[in-house]
C-alpha cells in the first residue's frame, strides 16, 4: 500500500494538504442535531431468554443489574429499552470513585446563591428564587413524578465507593427523596421550579420532596470488578451477558453496517474470535475494523489491525 492511498488523510510528512471534509463517521460516532452517539437506530440483538429477564425487571419494578465483559452491550441495553418502549432520552449516571448518591439526586449552589443575592441587593433588584440554584442529577430526575417512567443508566457501579450500593437502597425502596434546602422554605414558597438533568428543562418540587409515580427503569452495569452486598443484590434482577458467538457477531455487523460491509468479514471474524479467546476484546472493536475495511482501509499494513483489535485489559 503506497503512502498516497486515498484513505491516508494524515501522512506524517509535515506537508499541509487540507481536506474539504472528512469521510462519513461510523453510525455510532455521529453527533450534531440527530440522536446522541451510541443511540443508533440499529436494532439491539439479544436472545429471547435474556429479553425475558429484562421483562421480569420491568414487571417487578426492580433495578436490572447487568454484568459481563466490556463491549458485550451492557450500556446499550438501557438505550434499547428506552427506544423500544418510547420512554425518552436515557438519563445517564457514569459512576466513578468519587460518586455519591446525594450528588446524583441534586446539587445546590449555595455559593452562587449568596453571590447573586448580594449583587441583586446592591442593585436593588429582586432576589432570584432558590430553585434557580438547584439542579437535579440523573437519579433525582428519574424520580420526578410522571405518568410514564424514565430509563436511568447507572454505569459501572463497581467503580464507585464500597458503600454506594447500600446508599442507593433507601432511594430505590422508598421511591422518594428530600431536598432539605427547599423543605425549609416558608409555606408561601412551598413550590419551587428547579433545573433537571434534561437540557433547558425545569420541574416543580413541592415542599422539598420528590416522589415518583412510576418507579424508573433502572439499568445498572458492572464489569464484575468487585462483589456487591447481599442486601443490594436481593433487590435487583440479575442479567449476565456472555460474549457474542460467531453467529451473533455476524448479526451485529449486519445490523450496524449493512449487507455490503458484512459480505467480506470472515477473516476479520476469525481473527477477532481467536484474539477474544485471550480475553479483553469488545464487540465495537470488530465493528471498527469492518467499518475501516468497508471504507477502503488496508488493515494488513503497519500493524493497523493490531491497533484496532488491541486488548482492553492488562499491561499495554
Amino acid at each position: 500500500m503506497t503512502s498516497d492511498a486515498p484513505w491516508r488523510l494524515f501522512r506524517g510528512d509535515g506537508v499541509p494538504r487540507g481536506v474539504d471534509h472528512l469521510p462519513p463517521a461510523p453510525p455510532w460516532r455521529r453527533f450534531g442535531d440527530g440522536p446522541r452517539s451510541g443511540t443508533s437506530a440499529a436494532p439491539y440483538l439479544i436472545s429471547p431468554g435474556h429479553a425475558d429477564v429484562v421483562n421480569a425487571a420491568l414487571h417487578l419494578r426492580r433495578p436490572l443489574l447487568v454484568t459481563g465483559q466490556p463491549g458485550t452491550g451492557k450500556s446499550s441495553l438501557a438505550r434499547a429499552i428506552a427506544h423500544e418502549l418510547q420512554l425518552g432520552e436515557v438519563l445517564h449516571w457514569p459512576v466513578n470513585s468519587r460518586s455519591t448518591v446525594s450528588e446524583a439526586l441534586y446539587r445546590y449552589d449555595a455559593v452562587g446563591r449568596l453571590r447573586e443575592t448580594a449583587l441583586n441587593r446592591d442593585q436593588e433588584r429582586e432576589e432570584p428564587p432558590i430553585g434557580t440554584f438547584v439542579r437535579l442529577g440523573p437519579l433525582g430526575t428519574a424520580m420526578v413524578p410522571r405518568p410514564r417512567p424514565r430509563v436511568l443508566l447507572v454505569d459501572e457501579l463497581d467503580k464507585g465507593d464500597v458503600d454506594l450500593p447500600n446508599d442507593l437502597l433507601t432511594v430505590f425502596e422508598e421511591g422518594e427523596y428530600e431536598i432539605p434546602e427547599l423543605a425549609r422554605l416558608p409555606e408561601d414558597q412551598s413550590m419551587a421550579d428547579v433545573l433537571s438533568a434534561d437540557p433547558d428543562t425545569r420541574v416543580t418540587v413541592t415542599r422539598g420532596r420528590v416522589r415518583c409515580d412510576e418507579f424508573p427503569v433502572v439499568v445498572i452495569t458492572s464489569n464484575g470488578e468487585r462483589d456487591f452486598p447481599p442486601a443490594f443484590l436481593r433487590r435487583c434482577v440479575r442479567l449476565e451477558l456472555p460474549p457474542p458467538d460467531s453467529r451473533r457477531l455476524r448479526q451485529i455487523v449486519l445490523a450496524h453496517l449493512g449487507e455490503e460491509a458484512a459480505a467480506d468479514v470472515e477473516d476479520l471474524l476469525d481473527d477477532f474470535l481467536r484474539r477474544q479467546q485471550r480475553g479483553g476484546l469488545a464487540t465495537d472493536q470488530l465493528l471498527n475494523a469492518v467499518f475501516l475495511r468497508a471504507g477502503g482501509v488496508d488493515l494488513d499494513v503497519d500493524g493497523l489491525l493490531e491497533a484496532v483489535l488491541h486488548r482492553l485489559g492488562g499491561t499495554i
